[in-house]
């Protein structure tokens, strides 16, 4: 009896694949925002309601919403299959910006977090953007070390997490539109609201990177023990 085996159809190399595209959709709201932002401190029109903590000190915002924007484009094609095949130079180099960019982000954000008076959301807001923000940039720094060691898939695994945060602020305007529509806006919903963007994020990424991890183990089982 001959079994015929059905064959996938590959995709083209010069393909980049649909991730990156989504990854950019969910960044546009607030990227938009930050851009009206540094429109007003370059003197142009008044937009966005007035911060004054801003005001009084633009150099930190400059520095995350520049960089912000940079990581969160560059950032979403590091995550293209066809493209690192088609071009590993281009990956690798386009990666140390990455990093670098990401770090500013991170840092630029405890700097804020730290120093600027009357963050929205309270104590509670401080601590979460604290905490994620940190753990954005320890996520950068293990997914560096391991790629430099060779191991690739934590390095995904890693640089996944520290990407999954640095989206959190597309993901708030959504939680943040939804919890305040329901429960008011008060200092403990848009922390609460806050803290749901960062961890829907988390929570998605984490799902992905077992689901991978599963599926790359299945992979490496012979297909004969499978069968058996």
């Amino acid at each position: 009896m001959t079994v015929h085996t059905a064959v996938r159809p590959t995709r083209s190399n010069r393909s980049i694949g649909w991730v990156p595209y989504p990854l950019i959709a969910i960044i546009v709201v607030p990227a938009i925002a930050g851009t009206l932002r540094l429109v007003e401190l370059a003197g142009g029109p008044h937009l966005l309601p007035a911060n004054p903590r801003i005001t009084a000190s633009p150099v930190p915002v400059i520095v995350h919403i520049v960089c912000a924007v940079l990581y969160s484009l560059l950032g979403a094609f590091q995550f293209s299959n066809g493209l690192r095949r088609r071009w590993p130079d281009w990956h690798r180099v386009a990666g140390r910006v990455v990093v670098g960019l990401g770090l500013a982000v991170a840092f630029s954000a405890l700097w804020m977090t730290a120093f600027y008076p009357r963050i929205p959301g309270g104590a509670l807001a401080t601590v979460f953007r604290l905490g994620f923000g940190t753990g954005m940039a320890a996520s950068i720094v293990l997914g560096f070390i391991a790629i430099r060691r060779r191991d690739i898939a934590r390095h995904r695994a890693w640089m996944a997490r520290a990407y999954a945060l640095a989206l959190g602020a597309g993901t708030q305007a959504l939680t943040l539109g939804i919890g305040k529509a329901i429960f008011g806006d008060s200092e403990l919903t848009t922390a609460l609201m806050l803290g749901a963007g960062w961890g829907i994020n988390l929570a998605v990424v984490e799902y992905i990177i077992r689901a991978r991890f599963k599926s790359s183990v299945r992979n490496r089982i012979p297909v004969s023990v499978r069968a058996a």
